[in-house]
């Protein structure tokens, strides 16, 4: 038999507070109308004082460990996808084993930005297939809200805070994660970036895009990476039950799904309530769509993502 990483549970976790568009358009030069026709979102949550990105991972952690029915000592691994970590190290990952009370175990940030889950996942699916580790956390969180320029009113209507989190275990049969494909191109990077860093400026900076050029890269190269995992897998789009996209812009997502002739139905969209969460959105579609019993153990599962770098990737599993 196939040794393969599997899906025991899932988890998600949001800010307390929902910023909707008019809300936002009281500080903001821009509207409901003006967002929703170029995005899809309506609303997105913001984090407050004392919610931060290893907070909200654990959260979802705990969530996914119950869906699992594991205890925190039962997991080995932990990789944490993020490109707004609460320090510049320790990592991420590290925070939330210990406040779940995890002694020891692998534990470390992946930094891909929007594409940083895809990337978490095939990193933890490779150790735990080799037996590096038996039971695994996956998590993507961030908190994108504190990069944002309040007066750039093309970017800081975009973006949202938020977690998602997955419990893999090695374990031998069919179901699981069947393939991954991940890309990056570094010579795109003033197209999507963040203005600072510890090396350069010695601030954390704010983000900047040039958004009509990441749409068109992001059309093509989700597209391609998605028709190259299914290849891996010996899929064809008609076997999938479900695509899970990055949420990044309604308009991406329906553009992707047209260009594989994959139908609107199919493809899982929570852009709308929580806008771009980054290395966040994959998990944390993928929890929403688990726990409205939309995506049901068995069905074949697409996850995608394109983020600064750029990088981009996609992984195929049986759930």
């Amino acid at each position: 038999m196939t040794l393969r990483s599997v899906v025991l549970g899932t988890g998600s976790a949001l800010p307390a507070r929902r910023v909707d568009n008019a809300e936002l358009a009281k500080t903001v030069d821009t509207s409901d109308e003006w967002i929703v026709e170029r995005t899809g979102i309506r609303s997105r949550h913001i984090a407050g004082e004392g919610e931060t990105t290893a907070s909200l991972a654990t959260d979802a952690c705990r969530q996914a460990l119950a869906a699992a029915g594991l205890q925190p000592q039962d997991i080995d691994l932990i990789v944490l996808a993020t490109a707004t970590p609460d320090q510049t190290f320790p990592s991420a990952a590290t925070k939330v084993q210990a406040t779940l009370g995890i002694n020891d175990c692998i534990a470390f940030d992946v930094h891909a930005v929007c594409t940083g889950f895809l990337y978490a996942l095939s990193v933890a699916d490779s150790m735990l297939r080799s037996g590096n580790a038996t039971t695994a956390l996956v998590i993507g969180a961030e908190t994108f809200s504190r990069l944002l320029d309040w007066k750039d009113r093309a970017t800081c209507v975009l973006f949202g805070d938020g977690a998602g989190a997955l419990v893999l275990q090695a374990q031998e049969g069919e179901r699981g994660i069947l393939a991954t494909k991940l890309h990056a191109d570094g010579r795109h990077n003033d197209l999507l970036f963040v203005d600072g860093g510890p090396s350069t400026t010695g601030t954390v900076g704010k983000l900047r895009m040039k958004g009509r050029e990441v749409f068109r890269h992001a059309v093509v190269n989700l597209a391609e990476v998605l028709s190259e995992v299914l290849a891996a897998a010996g899929l064809s789009p008609d076997d999938v039950d479900w695509v899970v996209p990055h949420q990044a812009n309604a308009r991406i997502i329906d553009a992707t799904a047209r260009k594989l002739g994959l139908p609107a139905e199919k493809v899982v969209m929570t852009v709308d309530k929580h806008a771009n969460t980054s290395a966040a959105s994959v998990p944390l579609a993928f929890d929403v769509a688990v726990r409205d019993g939309r995506i049901k153990r068995g069905d074949l599962v697409v996850l995608e993502a394109m983020g600064g770098g750029f990088t981009w990737g996609a992984a195929a599993l049986s759930y």
